[in-house]
């Protein structure tokens, strides 16, 4: 049975991580944990630990500051490595968190530090083409080194179920992180400039702008804000909203993903409206299934799900549709298949 390493302290829980080790061990491949104590140090306790060579290591998400030992650790036993970012952390400081601007010696240091780290990698593995790109232009990841594997869901937890009622008054949910990218504060104007729909805004879950945006939303009868629930207990609770809502921030990473929420919400079999974003395969970007709405504009919001609540009758369809594109694009065959691409590759990287 090959092994895959995973280097770096991981949530082996979190969902990337979760939808990958399952393809993992579907594909044969059992998938051993490595985390060090100290990112700097990974190297001397691997070789305290007396780990034994795999197949392969794979430097899982948000782990960039492991990279440099899963690398030199690789290299002496002459083992492909695998570098899964998920975001870049120079993308996050400079355009996310507006930290520093683009053209600073400070942004630019960060730039060429993240540019080294996955140059030392045999693939680099992006969540959509568009990312991809941002790693190729931003970041000079070499084109042949690149790989898309997108996030995915689970698709038997996150299934369609029944539609309990298409009486009003109807539900409208997001559910996220807060994050900027995600758009709340659009979500709230929208609610603010449809008072007389019988519908409520529930806004799910908690994060770093959680309170600025129940501040916004003050004295705003039709929003109700809820706490996170569990993970498994998340696919019956959208099950209960008539809309799904992905994301409708401005900021370069929101045209650059296909944030968890889209790829669970598409795979319950509900409607959904988002922000439009180069991130999404041709096909899905064309098909009016989905809610498209320009970034950062609550009356375009608005008007779909004025729109979609006019006909409610049209809503379990357009759900069933949903899930089709789902399972056309984002099955896990179809992750499957592009994780055998990167598995591929990164043999083919080594042995050159």
């Amino acid at each position: 049975m090959p092994q895959v390493l995973w280097w770096g302290r991981c949530d082996p829980e979190y969902s990337r991580n979760r939808i990958l080790r399952r393809l993992f061990a579907d594909m044969g491949w059992e998938v051993r944990f490595f985390h060090p104590l100290a990112s700097q140090t990974g190297g001397i306790e691997a070789f305290f630990h007396g780990l034994k060579r795999p197949d392969l290591v794979w430097s899982p998400c948000f782990r960039q500051r492991d990279i440099r030992s899963a690398a030199a650790w690789a290299r002496k036993w002459q083992v492909p490595l695998v570098v899964d970012p998920l975001i870049s952390a120079y993308e996050k400081e400079v355009f996310e968190r507006n930290k520093w601007s683009p053209e600073s010696i400070a942004a630019e240091k960060k730039r060429l530090y993240e540019s080294a780290l996955f140059a030392t990698a045999d693939v680099v593995v992006a969540d959509t083409p568009a990312h991809a790109e941002f790693f190729r232009q931003r970041l000079h990841v070499r084109q042949d080194r690149l790989c898309v594997l997108y996030v995915g869901a689970e698709a038997d937890l996150f299934s369609p179920r029944p539609q309990e009622s298409l009486a009003p008054p109807f539900e409208i949910l997001f559910f996220g992180s807060f994050l900027q990218l995600q758009g709340a504060d659009v979500i709230v104007r929208a609610a603010e400039m449809s008072p007389d729909l019988a519908a409520r805004w529930v806004l799910l879950g908690d994060g770093e702008l959680k309170r600025q945006i129940e501040k916004q939303a003050r004295g705003l009868s039709n929003i109700a804000f809820e706490p996170w629930v569990r993970y498994d207990e998340l696919p019956g609770r959208v099950a209960r909203a008539h809309i799904l809502l992905g994301i409708f921030g401005t900021t370069v990473k929101a045209g650059l993903v296909i944030p968890n929420k889209m790829y669970q919400a598409m795979a319950a079999g509900r409607p959904v409206i988002t922000r439009v974003a180069a991130a999404y395969p041709q096909p899905v970007r064309d098909s009016d299934v989905i809610g498209w709405v320009p970034p950062g504009d609550p009356s375009a919001l608005a008007s779909v799900v004025r729109k979609w609540l006019a006909e409610p009758a049209n809503l379990v369809r357009r759900g069933q549709e949903t899930r089709r594109l789902f399972d056309t694009f984002f099955n896990p065959e179809e992750l499957r298949k592009q994780l055998e691409m990167i598995l591929t590759k990164a043999r083919k990287a080594r042995h050159r």
